[in-house]
């Protein structure tokens, strides 16, 4: 069964945008490898990276919440409907094997905050999670020293600036995975 990376983002990119073109290419590049992806299903970073997947022979699951009237992407090849917020965060860490957090606001900094701190607890088996951009590097790094400091688990988290590098990050440690 093909494993699957679930991807977190912002909803706001536009096509032609670098952000919506790095979701599309992480989408694309990922199917490349073999595997299938999960987005919240909507439009943004989540509509350009289920577009790559699916464009290219890949799965693309999107785990939707009806709380803003929101169409979600034409580029699904399935959808799964919650019924609140909380059960989508939760479905969208369970779907996932590997995990990508892409640009994004608070939602998609509670997104990797939840999937950090179960992992963190041993509430979620610790799985390969790659942060994109400068923006995400800066926050783990504060949070690390705090983590460090708590004498907690360091080290969860891999933060890179290029796509092909997350990709390349996933397929090793997935594979090395089994």
């Amino acid at each position: 069964m093909k494993k699957t990376i679930t991807i977190f983002g912002s909803s706001l990119p536009k096509p032609g945008e670098k952000e919506y073109e790095d979701a599309y290419n992480l989408g694309r590049l990922l199917a490349l490898k073999g595997f299938n992806i999960c987005t919240g299903g909507y439009q943004g970073i989540m509509d350009a990276a289920s577009k790559g997947a699916s464009e290219n022979g890949a799965g693309a699951i999107g785990i939707t919440v009806d709380l803003w009237g929101s169409t979600p992407s034409k580029y699904l090849t399935k959808e799964i409907q919650c019924k609140n917020l909380f059960e989508r965060i939760t479905k969208l860490i369970e779907t996932g094997d590997g995990y990508v957090i892409l640009q994004g606001g608070t939602g998609t900094l509670l997104e990797l905050a939840a999937v950090w701190e179960l992992m963190n607890k041993n509430l979620l088996k610790t799985k390969p999670l790659a942060c994109h951009s400068q923006m995400w590097k800066d926050i783990v790094g504060i949070m690390e020293r705090q983590i460090e400091h708590e004498g907690r688990k360091t080290g969860l988290i891999n933060c890179f600036y290029g796509i092909n590098q997350i990709v390349d990050f996933l397929n090793s440690a997935l594979n090395e995975a089994g």
